[in-house]
């Protein structure tokens, strides 16, 4: 624990990358577990394909754990 899976448009590796170490940082930080704890997995989904791989069978399915839906905060 935890498992932080993100799924996004093409980025290049290096800003995957950095994305990764700057989450794992915060989660070192905040979540109080050990570095041996953390995985981050990173999938790119093409943008014509975001409806039908992410929208609908993860979005639309798990409004109620959304803690940002669509840039806006939800708790």
């Amino acid at each position: 624990m935890p498992y932080i899976a993100i799924r996004s448009f093409p980025k290049d590796e290096e800003t995957k990358n950095k994305v990764a170490e700057e989450i794992n940082k915060i989660f070192l930080e905040y979540w109080g577990c050990p570095p041996e704890a953390i995985s981050i997995s990173m999938e790119e989904v093409k943008p014509e394909d975001w409806q039908e791989t992410v929208v609908k069978p993860e979005i639309e399915k798990k409004l109620d754990k959304m803690k940002y839906l669509s840039g806006k905060k939800q708790f």
